[in-house]
């Protein structure tokens, strides 16, 4: 059989980079590609690589939606990618409900001298993540399997990110108890976080969360640019921390504690349930 004259190269996804073999595994669209390469620098490789990883294995294994395989870049590494400019360097961060590693293996292929914990509590995530951390070469990070509620007093960083993992009320009772005092809280948001505060002030004001604020990370690198809402630890241990680390329930606001019935004041199950981030 004959071979063509001009063997035809395999389509790829709209705007996906080429090359005579085909598409460009895990590359940022074409349009997109400034940005991306502004963002990642020397590390764009490595972010091409876990594209491919989060698009592949990580639909295929649930750990990602169908849906979102052709939004990774706009949608998740680089609003993700954002974040770095608030992380101070070098310290200590937990990526709290890490689910597919974002923003905790984004933040840890940019910021080298950054020791990164991506704690994560379903076991097909820990997978996932431990073969993006071997496959990626991420010599700074590792991950723990765990939930937040029941390390809190034991692991503990600098700073502690979360994205998609919870309303802030309840984020920030998961965070507090694994930030160090006068650590960093960073969660990424959306439009509503302003609102978020708003409802979680009580809640923030009882941890001892200092400096609550909403800040749009990457604004005139990335668009959209990242929202964030960035609030710093107390300088003296919580009293969820102490509370949990001698086994007594968590502080809770006086509307929860109603809601929740008896059983649940004295600690019982029935609490917090569900998955802690999907990335």
């Amino acid at each position: 059989m004959s071979t063509p004259d001009n063997p035809q190269v395999p389509s790829a996804p709209t705007g996906a980079p080429m090359t005579a073999a085909g598409p460009v595994p895990g590359a940022p669209p074409a349009a997109i590609m400034p940005a991306a390469a502004a963002a990642f620098g020397s590390a764009l490789g490595q972010a091409e690589r876990y594209a491919a990883l989060l698009a592949g294995p990580g639909v295929e294994r649930g750990v990602l939606g169908p849906a979102e395989a052709s939004r990774i870049w706009d949608r998740h590494l680089l609003n993700c990618a954002a974040v770095a400019e608030l992380v101070p360097s070098p310290c200590s961060l937990i990526d709290l409900g890490s689910g597919a590693g974002l923003p905790g293996i984004v933040l840890a292929m940019l910021l080298p001298d950054v020791a990164v914990t991506l704690l994560e509590p379903m076991a097909r995530r820990v997978a996932f993540l431990d073969e993006c951390v071997r496959t990626l070469g991420l010599a700074n990070a590792e991950v723990r399997r765990g939930r937040a509620e029941d390390l809190a007093g034991q692991l503990s960083a600098d700073v502690v990110t979360a994205r998609a993992v919870a309303p802030m009320y309840k984020l920030a009772d998961l965070a507090i108890g694994l930030v160090n005092p006068g650590g960093l809280v960073l969660a990424i948001k959306g439009a509503g976080a302003a609102g978020e505060i708003s409802r979680a002030m009580p809640v923030l004001r009882r941890l001892g969360a200092r400096d609550v604020e909403v800040v749009h990370a990457g604004s005139g690198k990335v668009s959209p640019a990242a929202t964030v809402v960035r609030f710093t630890a107390g300088r003296v241990r919580s009293q969820v921390v102490r509370r949990r680390a001698a086994g007594q329930a968590a502080v809770m606001p006086a509307g929860q504690r109603l809601a929740a019935g008896p059983g649940r004041r004295r600690g019982m199950p029935g609490g917090r349930r569900g998955r802690q981030g999907s990335g």
